[in-house]
């Protein structure tokens, strides 16, 4: 099966500062890659230039067969085909739980009413939220609004999901309900492309695990052999930050 995500020699900059140098990646359909590596490394700027947030300054990036880094592509349509669930929730405060995750259901995929109810019901149920289907986002706490936020991004049975540090807005005791719901959907077999701080998740969840270092991926592989023996002295060098 051809990649879900490809991206050949992207660059990215801001100024003279190069965020991104010369990106080389590919995600298979089911695959759930991590990206690792310290603040300011490209792991989010990446992530946002796959969901057109950011354009790129050379290279491209494919989902599927289309070349989503083509000026004139749809911007719609790309962003309807992915999920994303950034650092921050995003929900909208005015919608009840319920309607934030029909709101894309109904009027980007044009699903009747009934069928975006049933189906965010069904979501909700899943993620251990049924019963705060008509409560306001300021009502949940932070654990629930992101697993709410991660429930909206896949209601739509999105090609490829993209978290954003899905946990580092949350207190440390809310952690583990939000990855618990991140492993689940990886071994239903959704292709996911995770930016993370969480070392042991990564290792348990992905399939591959790519370490950026300034703007390069320095270092890509097997958790079992990047977290076990790493190639590159960075990588030590990072990693030694959470064994130490």
């Amino acid at each position: 099966m051809s990649a879900v995500l490809r991206l050949e020699d992207v660059w990215k900059s801001f100024g003279d500062h190069d965020v991104l140098r010369g990106i080389r990646l590919e995600v298979s359909p089911g695959e759930v890659v991590a990206l690792i590596g310290a603040s300011g490394s490209g792991k989010s700027t990446l992530l946002r230039t796959v969901n057109l947030l950011e354009p790129i300054d050379d290279g491209r990036i494919w989902l599927r067969d289309v070349d989503i880094s083509e000026p004139r592509v749809d911007v719609d349509d790309v962003r309807a085909r992915i999920g994303v669930v950034f650092q921050q929730y995003n929900l909208f405060p005015h919608l009840t739980v319920q309607r934030n995750i029909t709101l894309a259901l109904r009027h980007v995929h044009r699903m009747k009413k009934g069928e975006a109810d049933a189906a965010a019901t069904a979501l909700l149920e899943r993620v251990g939220l049924a019963d705060k289907a008509d409560a306001h986002p300021d009502r949940l706490s932070g654990g629930q609004q992101q697993r709410v936020a991660i429930a909206r991004a896949v209601a739509t049975s999105p090609e490829l999901l993209l978290l954003d540090e899905v946990t580092s807005a949350l207190d440390p005791e809310l952690v583990g309900e939000v990855l618990d719901l991140v492993r689940n959907l990886a071994a239903d077999g959704m292709t996911i492309v995770m930016a993370t701080h969480e070392m042991a998740f990564a290792r348990d969840v992905a399939d591959r695990v790519v370490f950026l270092d300034e703007g390069r991926i320095l270092e890509s592989g097997p958790p079992a052999q990047v977290f076990g023996a790493p190639r590159e002295d960075r990588t030590r060098e990072f990693l030694a930050r959470f064994t130490a």
